[in-house]
């Protein structure tokens, strides 16, 4: 029986999970694009019931956008931040064009979720102790 305390399964799992979102950083980014797209322009039939729901939607997805980029790019970190920040600043403004609403709050969550993305791949990055540009498997 393993205890999970002494165990290293929990390590190198993740250490797998994160060398496969290093290498495939620029798929995992471009799905994510994608699905952040499709989902905030297609029109919503009802507003989400729940106060405050919207906001930690846009925080989660664009943490997800940014986690792969941080884990693989942190020298071009803030470009990729900055570019992130006005793609969600167009989505606002396209919104209203889909029968959607244009909220600052949005773009505020969005960059709050950019910035928690950020440190949560600088965490692993430090705690794996993984160098950021080149994945343990090969190189992009």
């Amino acid at each position: 029986m393993l205890c999970c305390c002494n165990s290293t399964l929990p390590r190198d799992t993740l250490m797998r999970l994160l060398n496969l979102i290093k290498t495939y950083w620029i798929a995992c980014t471009v799905i994510t694009l994608a699905a952040i797209t499709i989902l905030s322009l297609s029109p919503l039939p009802t507003l989400p019931s729940v106060p405050g729901k919207d906001k930690t939607l846009h925080l989660l997805a664009y943490a997800a956008l940014i986690f792969p980029v941080g884990l693989r790019h942190p020298k071009r970190l803030p470009a990729i931040f900055l570019l992130f920040i006005l793609y969600g600043g167009m989505i606002e403004l396209i919104q209203p064009y889909v029968r959607r609403s244009c909220e600052w709050q949005d773009l505020a969550a969005d960059t709050i979720g950019l910035a928690c993305g950020l440190l949560l791949a600088e965490a692993l990055r430090r705690l794996s102790g993984c160098n950021a540009e080149t994945p343990a498997t090969s190189r992009s």
